[in-house]
């Protein structure tokens, strides 16, 4: 079903501004400030609670997460917001912090990587054979592609990419419904607001109302890395150790269940 342009950018415009409301207006509780605490990319956050929930179990100590977009994060860094561990889901955005001596660059490692998939309301999928030249403007209809914003959020930046080495891009550019971050994409598709989304593969693992029709090639993007490294200012005595458990063999069932693949 076609949507209407007015009230998706109502939408879009609305979800947006919630996350900035909930990122800025509202700062880690003081009952939290013993708990460490992350700023981690949208799209590790089912991986992420699972990791989070065996590190308590194990240590009895909590952790407090901040899920957005990358770029988000990385801004909301840069303004001074408290965090202990930044996880990204590209290079870009760590590299941005970097840069700005946000980061104790030598805590720096290449944790996770990840596919990029195109999505369909499960209901209504059907397989894509994604490849140079494929009339995707022609399966959108009067339907938009959801994807995170081509500028800013990793998971749209990938999917552009991929998209450009195709052949593709231009002739979708104008149908794109661009999201704050990918799980905002997702929605989008599982809602029934976009016919087809472009996500990750652990996000659409995430979503029971949406089903994989099509996995973009390998060489068709930039390899997709998430990056982890202690900030700067983090003073959490248990910050080194909860990193630790991050990058070891304990945590890595918990990735690889919903589709990460582990850098070693």
């Amino acid at each position: 079903m076609a949507i209407r342009r007015r009230p998706f950018i109502k939408l879009t415009v609305a979800a947006f501004s919630a996350a900035w409301i909930g990122i800025l207006a509202n700062p880690v509780p003081a009952d939290a400030a013993d708990k460490v605490t992350v700023f981690a990319a949208a799209s590790m956050k089912n991986a992420l609670d699972n990791v989070d929930a065996a590190w308590t179990k194990q240590t009895g100590k909590e952790v407090t997460v901040s899920y957005a977009a990358s770029s988000a994060l990385a801004k909301q860094l840069e303004s001074g917001a408290p965090a202990d561990v930044f996880i990204s889901a590209d290079t870009d955005w760590m590299d941005y912090v970097a840069k700005k001596s946000l980061i104790k660059t030598d805590t720096r490692v290449n944790l996770l990587g990840n596919q990029i998939v195109l999505v369909a309301a499960k209901d209504k999928a059907k397989p894509v054979d994604i490849k140079e030249g494929l009339d995707l403007a022609s399966l959108l209809g009067d339907g938009r592609l959801a994807m995170g914003q081509v500028d800013s959020v990793p998971a749209g930046k990938y999917g552009k990419a991929a998209l450009q080495k195709l052949g593709i891009w231009s002739a979708v550019e104008g149908k794109v419904a661009g999201a704050e971050s990918v799980r905002a994409a997702l929605a989008l598709v599982s809602r029934g607001e976009a016919p087809y989304g472009i996500v990750y593969q652990t996000d659409a693992a995430s979503d029971p109302g949406v089903a994989i029709v099509g996995t973009f090639p390998a060489n068709s993007h930039p390899p997709i890395i998430y990056p982890v490294a202690i900030t700067a200012d983090s003073k959490n005595p248990d910050t080194a150790a909860y990193f630790d458990f991050l990058k070891s063999a304990k945590a890595v069932p918990f990735f690889e269940h919903e589709g990460f693949t582990t850098i070693k």
